[in-house]
């Protein structure tokens, strides 16, 4: 089945969302997802590089911005 890697990629960076959390280092969340929509993120610039043994992946600010933009779009209650 062909399938838009760019809705895939959108949505994975919502999901990411919800579990996004702040450190002294910036803005982490699990990445238990698809590994090549973390790492299609990651050539995006929206993530570090999900390849560590660490159980989390930092985003980027922007990736940040978007992740919550995307995560209202896809799945935040209208008014």
């Amino acid at each position: 089945m062909d399938y838009d890697t760019d809705k895939i990629d959108k949505a994975v960076l919502a999901l990411l969302y919800l579990t996004t959390h702040g450190d002294r280092l910036g803005f982490r969340a699990w990445k238990g997802h698809d590994w090549s929509a973390l790492d299609r993120l990651h050539q995006k610039d929206m993530i570090g590089d999900p390849k560590s043994k660490a159980k989390s992946v930092a985003l980027t600010e922007e990736g940040r911005a978007k992740a919550e933009e995307y995560f209202r779009e896809l799945f935040g209650k209208p008014d």
